[in-house]
This record gives C-alpha cells, sequence and structure tokens, in this order.
C-alpha cells in the first residue's frame, strides 16, 4: 500500500506537529554531519563476548524481561544496543529466525536519544524509551525505494527551515517506532493514544552524526537496506536500550 494524494496533503498538513513534537527536537543545535553516510558498521560491535552470529537461540544480549516481550510470531528482530544510561551511542543489529533460530543479518553504528535511554519516557526528555516495539510503518521525503512496509512518500517529511542544516536529511527515510502512536498509520500520524505527555515521534531515520530528541539514527545506506529488508510478514519489531536495561 502506498499513499498519495489527498491523504498525502491531510500528512503534510500533521507533519508539522510530529516533526517539531517529536524526534523532530534533535534538528536545533545538533551540530553533526550531514546524513550520516560516513557512518558504517561499527567493528566488533553488539557481539560483545558473543562467539556465534548463527542459529542463536535468542537475541544476543536481551535478558529474559524483555526477550520474553519479542511476539512469538516475530522473525525480525532490530536490537538497538546503547552504550550507556546516558550515552547517544548505540549499534543496530538485525536480526533474523530462521529453522535453527535467530542469525545476524546486518550491523550499522547509530545514535540514539542524547541524553541516554528511560524506562519512563517523556516529552522533552531527550531519551529514547527503553523497550520492545513493533514496527509496521515507513515513509519519508524521498521516493520508496523498495520498502515492504506501507510507505507513506510525502514533502510532509521535511524538517523546518530554522533547524540546524546539519539535519536536513534526517527524514529522507523513516520508520515509524510503534511508541504512543496507532499503528498502521502514517508515521506522520501525530495521535498518541497515551497523551501528550509520553512523547511520541520515534522513528529510525538518517543519522547526522551526533544524538537525537529520541529516535534511533543509521546511516542512508543502512536505511536504505533495513526498508527493504523489513517484511511485515515477518512481524517486525525492534528491541531497544541501553546494556543494562537490555540484560535485565
Amino acid at each position: 500500500m502506498r499513499i498519495a494524494g489527498s491523504a498525502m496533503r491531510a500528512a503534510a498538513v500533521a507533519a508539522g506537529l510530529v516533526l517539531v513534537a517529536g524526534c523532530g527536537g534533535a534538528a536545533r543545535g545538533g551540530g553533526g554531519k550531514d546524513d550520516g553516510a560516513g557512518k558504517g558498521e561499527r567493528p566488533g560491535g553488539p557481539a560483545r563476548g558473543a562467539s556465534a552470529t548463527t542459529h542463536l537461540k535468542n537475541i544476543p544480549e536481551v535478558g529474559s524481561a524483555l526477550q520474553s516481550r519479542i511476539p512469538a510470531d516475530s522473525r525480525q528482530v532490530v536490537a538497538v544496543y546503547g552504550e550507556d544510561t546516558d550515552s547517544a551511542e548505540s549499534t543496530v543489529v538485525l536480526y533474523e529466525k530462521g529453522a535453527r533460530g535467530w542469525d545476524r543479518k546486518a550491523m550499522w553504528a547509530a545514535h540514539n536519544g542524547r541524553n541516554g535511554w528511560t524506562l519512563n519516557h517523556h516529552e522533552g526528555d531527550k531519551r529514547s524509551p527503553v523497550g520492545v516495539f513493533t514496527l509496521t510503518d515507513a515513509g519519508g521525503v524521498l521516493a520508496d525505494p523498495g520498502a515492504r512496509l506501507p510507505y507513506t512518500h510525502s514533502p510532509g517529511f521535511t524538517p523546518p527551515s530554522y533547524w540546524d542544516k546539519g539535519t536536513r536529511h534526517d527524514f529522507d527515510y523513516v520508520v515509524a517506532i510503534n511508541y504512543n502512536r496507532v499503528k498502521g498509520t502514517s508515521p506522520l500520524d501525530p495521535t498518541r493514544p497515551q497523551g501528550q505527555a509520553k512523547g511520541g515521534g520515534i522513528w529510525m531515520h538518517l543519522d547526522h552524526g551526533s544524538g537525537t530528541s529520541g529516535c534511533v539514527s543509521i546511516p542512508k545506506a543502512a536505511m536504505t537496506e533495513l526498508l527493504r529488508a523489513l517484511d511485515p510478514a515477518r512481524h517486525p519489531v525492534v528491541v531497544m536500550g541501553d546494556k543494562a536495561h537490555l540484560s535485565a
């Protein structure tokens, strides 16, 4: 399904609310690089002591608390391994489940909220929410690169002109993280079922070289690869947090 016409125009109207109140807040004073095109796979990364990357019984370094929240029918997991509770540095790994277990498919350097992570995310705290969230919707300023998730192509994703120029391409591609949002709608939908104070507009998007207002950012090439890989038939989810909360 692709969204266009009147739906696109409606999404563009709503975009300002989403971008200003959501991850878009990272743009002011971001001070980072353009779209993160220079950042790639982080050597070593989340293996962190794990000797195998294929046929894994569970997602590495994720404890029972979050492991138990991964839906039984999920066959794709995007794991975001935060360096520390108060750090904006992280690593993103794509895992897919086959007949013999979980296999690591890709790994990229990433950023999360500039203030780190939280179990109780609130609007404006500049921290990314810890948890397991479904991934059902995508979009961006640029045309669909071959996404399997429903993709909203709209100029409504364009950041406001007053944002730091280093963040102008942040939303060329995005995947909505289903934290306090209505799944099955455009990432531009500003609806927050748990209320405005709980924050929202938490996305995966292009990296600008520094922390965000709560989103997870990866390089453009990585976003393109991820969009082409995430398959609604595999019920993809993101498992995200700092290493201490992930391993609990």
